[in-house]
């Protein structure tokens, strides 16, 4: 994954693509899967809702909602609300999907860049992505909020804080009638969402379902549904991990990005007190704290539909991997895992998402007793999909596993068995390389790491879940950082998730997804997976400052000499290792690119009869048998992979 600025090219939809959609459709170019003016049809409980409200009909309206934060430019913050909704009688309600975000004036939605566009009164005409044009026309109405300090809202961003998450949640209770909504930005007369039933289902990618996590956190009445895409659940985790700044650039970096000019004029203090609550020694502080809602999913009312790439290098796997760990029991939930890195699903399976996302939106928000399906999907190759009741990490229980020696020094094997004591690895800091150089030539040992393998597998096994590591380690100075990587070694084809649409790649051809209307098309251009052959393929990650080998909140320097334990997670996946293969753990010092090293070049001994892998393994490793593994070709390494200021990547 190369987290290079691209700017792409907005493309806002306009009437002309009803025409290139047209001609499409006459050269047999143009697949479409709903009608386009389909007549009233009978409405059942076990049937999903069907467009019975025309599109050109639909009412556009914007209201300003006052969230009642103190806003630096003066006064309270109040939020834009873009809403289209269906033309309906005065006793009709209809429940609301709506998407928060900061993009829709800087960076745009959607693999097209989508932004809003607006008439020369300044009311909503285009709406990015396909939600208005396919669920308005069924009974919906669909709600793009701009977050604090956005696009048209007064006030600032604050990176997933109390200003954005606020953002939304009012927006909610001012859909319930317990919120205060303007027909401006400033003044105005008041509005009422009259026309609401109040259930309102959040979606949207990366930072957009990021903010759904938040708010669904806060436990707000009225939220019955949340399908985070691609979302963070701990902004910490996502600047830093395990103590280890994996972002160099602060907060405020993401937050004058997609401000608008005011904001940007008056919010300075607000992005002062973000950067300083962000120290880079790794500890968590307050402001990280408050961006956290794994420490507060327990208030989770609604039903949450989490889609998530388990290649995803920038909002990575971890991110769901805790939030649907800490939601409470008794929570419907329902999950989807690509092969992708940080993409949407509309990008990866259209059609199945948009039949899965109408039934799950059917159910919870219009009350429908439909089928939605199978509690988890997972992609296993490219395109290959399999189904199962509920996603087997629920209920795996982790096998421990532990890194032997062999005949060379930092190769060996990895199983059940424990090494004797005094078994010991011993790795020298290299600064310059990276885990893909590490696992790019596996039967020869390196200085600056060490790899462990099963050997060959006799059978199928599963990794399911969340993996963690428990080393213990002395180093020689008084600072130093740790990396741990799975492999699976043999040949795959695989999707190219480090290419620059991360596994999917764009087609000639365009197809439509609901109803157009004069200035809003829902025609898109289509998609297909970017694919390549490898023989290896790190499946997990993780990295961590031995500093806050105690805790997170306070690093200290280490006694060079004295061993210290510590525990830290990998990314979430679910993966097979195919029968044949070899899985392998490989673990050293500095990861070069993903994350920084400390002064000086530390040499780490690793006490192997004290370290073991926890990991989420269903079926057995016992059996494999001994194979050499030669070097391999692997997908290209990241361009810069901590680069993350390219807000593009993060959309």
């Amino acid at each position: 994954m190369r987290y290079v600025p691209v700017m792409r090219t907005s493309l806002r939809r306009r009437g002309p693509l009803v025409v290139l959609a047209a001609i499409a459709l006459s050269l047999g170019l143009l697949a479409i899967p709903t009608t386009a003016s389909a007549a009233p049809t009978q409405e059942t409980a076990a049937r999903p809702s069907q467009p019975v409200h025309a599109y050109a009909d639909a009412v556009n309206e914007t209201v300003w909602v006052d969230t009642g934060q103190p806003n630096p430019g003066g006064g309270t913050v109040r939020v834009a609300a873009d809403i289209v909704r269906p033309k309906t009688d005065a006793a009709t309600k209809v429940p609301v999907i709506m998407d928060a975000s900061p993009y829709y004036h800087c960076c745009g939605r959607g693999n097209e860049s989508q932004k809003k566009n607006y008439d020369q009164q300044g009311r909503p005409v285009g709406f990015p992505l396909f939600y208005d044009n396919y669920f308005v026309p069924r009974g919906y109405a669909v709600v793009l909020v701009d977050l604090s300090g956005s696009a048209r809202s007064t006030g600032c961003s604050d990176v997933g804080g109390k200003f954005e998450v606020e953002s939304a949640k009012k927006v909610i209770e001012w859909l319930n009638g317990k919120a205060s909504g303007y027909s401006a930005p400033s003044g105005g007369t008041e509005m009422k969402a009259d026309w609401s039933t109040g259930a309102t289902g959040m979606i949207g990618k990366s930072w957009d379902g990021t903010i759904a996590n938040g708010v669904a956190s806060t436990g707000v009445e009225g939220l019955k549904t949340i399908v985070p895409i691609a979302a963070i659940s701990s902004w910490y985790d996502y600047y830093r991990s395990a103590g280890v700044p994996t972002r160099e650039d602060p907060p405020s970096g993401l937050a004058s990005h997609v401000d608008n000019d005011a904001a940007n004029r008056n919010c300075q203090q607000v992005y002062q007190e973000m950067d300083s609550g962000a120290p880079s020694n790794g500890d968590v502080t307050p402001v990280w704290t408050a961006r956290n809602y794994v420490e507060t999913a327990a208030n989770v009312k609604a039903s949450v539909f989490v889609v998530h790439g388990i290649n995803d290098l920038n909002v990575k796997s971890g991110q769901f991997g805790q939030y649907w760990s800490a939601l409470p029991a008794g929570t419907q939930r329902k999950i989807w895992l690509s092969q992708t890195g940080h993409v949407d699903p509309f990008d990866f399976r259209r059609k199945e998402w948009v039949d899965t996302l109408h039934r799950w939106f059917d159910k919870h928000l219009l009350g429908k007793s439909v089928d939605t399906g199978p509690g988890a999907t997972i992609e296993r190759t490219p395109d290959q999909w399999v189904d199962e009741p509920e996603w087997a990490a629920n209920t795996v229980t982790p096998t421990k596993l532990h890194g032997t020696p062999g005949s060379q020094a930092g190769l060996g094997t990895l199983g059940t068995a424990a090494p004797a004591p005094g078994a010991a690895a011993t790795v020298k800091d290299n600064q310059q390389q990276d885990h893909e150089a590490w696992a790019a030539s596996p039967d020869r040992p390196a200085a600056n790491r060490a790899l462990f393998t099963t050997g060959a597998l006799t059978e199928d096994v599963r990794v399911s879940g969340t993996t963690s590591i428990t080393v213990t380690v002395t180093p020689n100075i008084k600072a130093a950082r740790l990396t741990a990587v799975l492999v699976d070694y043999g040949p795959a084809t695989t999707r190219d998730y480090t290419g620059d649409k991360e596994g999917i790649k764009d087609l000639s051809t365009r197809s439509s997804w609901g109803e157009d209307r004069e200035g809003d098309s829902a025609s898109y251009g289509d998609t297909a997976a970017d694919t390549t052959q490898v023989d290896r393929d790190v499946i997990s990650r993780g990295w961590a400052d031995l500093g806050h080998y105690k805790s997170l909140s306070q690093r200290e320097d280490l006694q060079p000499g004295k061993a210290y334990t510590m525990t830290f997670n990998l990314a979430t996946t679910d993966r097979v290792i195919p029968k044949g293969h070899q899985l392998a753990l490989i673990i050293g010092g500095t990861d070069a690119g993903w994350i920084s090293g400390v002064p000086g070049s530390p040499e780490l001994k690793f006490d192997l009869a004290r370290s073991t892998v926890s990991l989420p393994l269903i079926g057995k490793l016992d059996g494999a048998t001994a194979a050499p593994l030669v070097s391999t070709r692997g997908l290209p390494t990241p361009t810069s992979p901590r680069d993350l200021r390219a807000v593009e990547r993060f959309r």
